[in-house]
């Protein structure tokens, strides 16, 4: 799995450990052998996640929980100066011209959702889509909307 010595050593023991605290877990269905590498593949996973968060490699569930609140609204504070002010200008110009490349319906979406503060419910009807479309359309539209703000933001 590409792990030093000391980090294989570890989880190693910590595969043992595991084992040996869910022993009455193992129904017997497959081999010992097959049951101790499995405990190892997940520790192991879980230890490279965890070097990841470390070294400063965001996966896309972190970015998006550290920029989305858990009803994924956008997580944004409201102005407090004129410095503030100003950038909150900037941010939604750039939000106009990202929303450029969505489709239709997703800035449609996003803007009813996050702009107008229409209900899901609402905006369903508008759109003729089913809750489930509507959370998916939702979904793009911003993930669509991060990178082009990033992207812009970056080469500002």
């Amino acid at each position: 799995m590409g792990f030093n010595e000391t980090d294989a050593e570890e989880l190693v023991q910590d595969t043992f450990v595991s084992f040996f605290e869910g022993m009455d877990r193992f129904r017997g269905e497959s081999a010992i052998k097959t049951y101790l590498f499995g405990i190892l593949r997940n520790k192991g996973l879980e230890l490279l996640r965890s070097q990841k968060r470390e070294s400063g490699v965001e996966d896309i569930e972190s970015v998006f929980d550290a920029r989305f609140d858990g009803e994924a609204h956008w997580l944004a504070g409201m102005p407090q100066g004129p410095e503030d002010a100003a950038l909150s200008k900037e941010i939604a110009h750039f939000i106009t011209l990202c929303s450029e490349s969505l489709s239709p319906d997703q800035r449609m979406a996003f803007f009813l959702k996050e702009i107008d503060g229409t209900g899901q419910d609402e905006i369903c009807n508008i759109l003729s889509v089913t809750y489930t479309n509507l959370r998916v359309l939702l979904f793009r539209a911003r993930l669509q909307l991060r990178e082009c703000l990033e992207r812009n933001w970056k080469n500002k």
